[in-house]
Parts: C-alpha cells; sequence; structure tokens
C-alpha cells in the first residue's frame, strides 16, 4: 500500500495540472467566442454551445465563458492558472472584481487563503462596493413585477419580483402573518409552506377588510438595516445591508434613515460591540404633526400626493443637519427616492422657498417663482504544484476589503501610464 503522504503529494501535483489543463481550456474557449465559433444562426451563445458539445450545464458555462474572456486583461491572474498555481474555483471569485491594478493583492489573497476564503472576501468586497452604487437599486426598480397564471387544477401561480427595500418589508409582513396560522396538530401537522401560502391568503383578507393604513415614518419601518457610520455620512464603501438580506446604496440607506427609528451601536477596532444605545425616531410625533399642518403633502413641484409621506432632511442629519421645521420637507415616497437615489438636490431660497435641481443641473419648476438665489452658506458640511500557503489562522476580512479598496482608489488618482506602488 501506498504510503498516504505520497498519495496527497500525488493528488496536489495533478490538481496543478487539471489547473493548468483548465487554463489552456478556457484560453479555447475564450478565442472561441472571441471569434463566434459558436454563431451559426442555430446556437444562442458559446454557453449555449458549450452545453449542446462539452455536456457543461448553462450556469456552470456561462461562467466558463465569463471567465475566460475575463482571463484575457489579466495577465497575473492567466500566468497563475497555467502554472498551475491557481484553482478554477479561485479564478472564478476573483476575476469578478479584479483589475490590473489589484492582480497581485488578489493572487496574494488566493495564495494564502482557502477557496472559501477567496469567496467570501469577494463577496464581502462586492457587498461593500454595491454601498456606493445606485444602479443595482434602480435596477430593482425597473424590473419590479408581479404575474399570475392559473394551474390545470385551478390554483393560482404567482410569479413575484420585488425591490430589496419592499422585499424586506414584504417578508417582515409575512412572517407576523404565519404566527395567526395555526401549525396543524402533532398527528397532521402543516407543512411551513402551507402555512405561508395560508399567511398570504390571511394579508389579502386584512387588506380587503381594512384597506391601506398609513403608517408614519418610524413606526412604518420595521425592517431592520445595518449601515457604518461613515458610509451613512460620506456615501462611501462599507457595512450598508438589510438584516439578514442583501445590501444596499448607500443613499438607499440614507432616505431610509431620514425617517425611521436609529439604534447607535459602538463597535471597538475589532468589530466586538462596546455599547449599544436607546433606540431614538428620528422625527417626533409633535415635529411630524407640524410638518403635516405647514406642508399639507408632497412639496415636491406639481406632486399632488398627501399620502405616505416621508420626512426629508435637506441637510442629512449623518452630516450634521439639524432635525428642525426649517431643515425638513416633506416628500411623498417616490419623490423621496427621487431625491436620494435619483439625484435631485434641494436648494432653499432667501426667502425660505424651495428650488429642486435635477442632476444634470436643471431646476425643477420653483415653488417661489421669482425667487433665484440661494441663501448665504447655510449648510455645515462636516469632513507547476498546487501549493496553498493558508495555516489555519484566521482572516480579517474587513482589512483585506479596505486594503483592497485603497489600492483600487489609489490606481484612480495614478496618471495613465505610471506603475503603482505596492502592486
Amino acid at each position: 500500500m501506498r504510503p498516504i503522504e505520497e498519495l496527497a503529494a500525488d493528488i496536489c501535483t495533478l490538481a496543478g495540472r487539471i489547473n493548468a489543463a483548465n487554463h489552456r481550456w478556457l484560453l479555447l474557449i475564450a478565442e472561441y467566442d472571441r471569434r463566434k465559433g459558436w454563431s451559426d444562426s442555430s446556437t444562442q451563445s458559446c454557453a449555449h454551445w458549450l452545453n449542446w458539445k462539452c455536456g457543461i450545464a448553462m450556469g456552470s458555462a456561462r461562467e466558463k465563458v465569463r471567465v475566460a474572456r475575463a482571463l484575457e486583461s489579466l495577465p497575473k491572474i492567466s500566468a497563475a492558472m497555467a502554472s498551475g498555481g491557481l484553482s478554477y474555483s479561485k479564478a472564478r471569485e476573483i476575476t469578478r472584481v479584479a483589475k490590473a491594478e489589484t492582480e497581485d493583492y488578489l493572487l496574494e489573497i488566493a495564495e494564502h487563503g482557502t477557496a472559501q476564503h477567496v469567496e467570501k472576501f469577494v463577496r464581502a468586497y462586492r457587498r461593500c462596493q454595491e454601498a456606493e452604487e445606485l444602479s443595482r437599486e434602480q435596477r430593482q426598480e425597473q424590473n419590479r413585477r408581479v404575474s399570475f397564471r392559473y394551474d390545470d387544477d385551478g390554483s393560482l401561480i404567482i410569479d413575484c419580483r420585488l425591490p430589496a427595500e419592499a422585499g424586506a418589508r414584504f417578508m417582515k409582513a409575512l412572517d407576523v402573518a404565519v404566527e395567526d396560522v395555526p401549525a396543524g396538530t402533532s398527528k397532521e401537522p402543516v407543512r411551513f409552506s402551507a402555512r405561508r401560502a395560508d399567511a398570504l391568503a390571511l394579508m389579502a383578507e386584512s387588506f380587503l377588510a381594512h384597506g391601506a393604513i398609513e403608517a408614519a415614518g418610524a413606526e412604518r419601518h420595521q425592517i431592520v438595516v445595518h449601515v457604518a457610520q461613515e458610509t451613512l455620512r460620506d456615501c462611501k464603501a462599507g457595512c450598508c445591508e438589510f438584516e439578514d438580506g442583501p445590501s444596499m446604496a448607500a443613499e438607499t440607506a440614507r432616505r431610509l434613515a431620514c425617517d425611521a427609528s436609529v439604534v447607535v451601536l459602538t463597535e471597538n477596532e475589532d468589530g466586538e460591540p462596546l455599547n449599544v444605545g436607546r433606540k431614538t425616531r428620528t422625527i417626533s410625533a409633535p415635529l411630524r404633526r407640524a410638518l403635516n399642518s405647514r406642508d399639507k403633502g408632497c412639496r415636491f413641484p406639481g406632486c399632488a400626493n398627501n399620502r405616505y409621506m416621508d420626512a426629508h432632511h435637506i441637510d442629512h442629519w449623518a452630516n450634521g443637519g439639524e432635525t428642525k421645521p426649517s431643515n425638513l420637507v416633506t416628500l411623498c415616497r417616490f419623490h423621496h427616492r427621487a431625491v436620494h437615489e435619483g439625484g435631485i438636490r434641494i436648494e432653499r431660497l432667501d426667502d425660505g422657498a424651495l428650488r429642486f435641481v435635477k442632476a444634470n443641473g436643471v431646476p425643477v419648476d420653483s415653488v417661489a417663482p421669482g425667487f433665484t438665489q440661494p441663501p448665504g452658506d447655510w449648510k455645515q458640511m462636516p469632513e507547476g504544484t498546487l501549493v496553498n500557503r493558508w495555516r489555519g489562522e484566521p482572516m480579517d476580512y474587513d482589512l483585506a476589503v479596505d486594503v483592497m479598496f485603497q489600492r483600487a482608489r489609489r490606481a484612480k488618482d495614478v496618471p495613465a501610464g505610471t506603475s503603482v506602488p505596492g502592486n
């Protein structure tokens, strides 16, 4: 019988050869796709061709093509895989976020970590990266839909696609409703999926019986959002996500925080909680009544909505803006989203009227015609063989993500053609 050490060495050696062979195969796929060899009027894409000719599932085939094309512009990652030192699993993950200026660092992560480490690091980096982007939230809004059809037995089949924020509210409502649905008996228990179906019917009955019940501000938001103070203040990458859910853009978190309950959690450098503050409402009930009396609905030009209102901080409280009537304006939810995610700017004029300016600098019709000059400085803006070098030590994902952002940002500040120190 062969020694176990020799068996392990052969496995690692063969894994390196498989990596090198995989690299050669991916280069062939990249060339085949680039030359559109699959385009014979009967095949939809290179992934479909791989599914047909090579017996690869469609999801995996699409990933093979994506990685293959990515390797063409990432020579260092490509070379690491060609030498056998980088597995396809690791290459698949790091090519999701890799750029020329971050190749070296990502290869360090891959060399000193397991495939699971790399996957978790890339996921953490992308979640932080998404906090700076609005495109994902805009796609969610554009792609929202509900469709239905009836099955042969008469059952209703619903297909629903909701933005993350609305989805979190829906799941919260469903979890609350399911508590009122009988779980059956020990002998005849009701499946949880069936209880959820009953809860959905209960939600429909409740709405038909009581109609739309408007809940103001903080009372409405029963979903939990975790966001770092710096992310909320500066709209930069960082922790910004629904509890037990997906990440969101920092500007979306700023919109929700405009008119919601806030709990401040203080952590040390290792992310361990030091102090948890009391839950406070951003907008108090008396202040809300004053705003409702003053604004009498959405203040956005041309909007007549007077239900489902949010109180918006013109100068956000995270940036030092005061929570007082002169710094607050009532907006409907549609226009509150337009101001934050849509990039519309609100300016306060000399007489206290408001001017709404689009992202392209074109003002929306002023609510006070004839007044065009904003007041003085009223804002107070604050500042060969596969070898893995992991030895069992824990990975500091926060530090790794932070370094990744530093290298990516440093590269943006360096003129084209100049080498970046540390890469």
